[in-house]
């Protein structure tokens, strides 16, 4: 008899798929906003930019990871399912706003 192992055959299973959708939807919101800036304050630091673009899809991922968490521990069919994807959404967005926030404090966060 072989068993086989579910990280080798499905490594982005669960919750790998939704933090990396949080992080690749967090990165594609902070680069928009990155590239509106056409000349930056002088008195910003010379690479502002790398701030902004590790925290927020950090962010992004985590608030993926909580959405998992969420829509994984509240089970049925129904109103409660929809609660749970509700809920998730607003607990994502909010470690978005977050993530964003603590990216760009002191530059374009003023």
């Amino acid at each position: 008899m072989t068993t086989t192992n579910n990280l080798l055959t499905r490594p982005f299973s669960g919750i790998g798929v939704r933090m990396l959708a949080g992080a690749a939807i967090a990165l594609l919101i902070i680069v928009t906003f990155l590239l509106q800036v056409n000349e930056p304050d002088p008195a910003w630091p010379k690479y502002w930019m790398v701030r902004p673009l590790i925290i927020t899809p950090l962010a992004g991922a985590v608030g993926g990871m909580l959405y998992h968490f969420i829509n994984s521990k509240i089970s049925g069919s129904g109103m409660k399912r929809l609660l749970a994807i509700v809920l998730g959404i607003i607990v994502y967005l909010f470690t978005l706003w977050v993530g964003i926030v603590l990216g760009l404090d002191g530059t374009l966060w003023d």
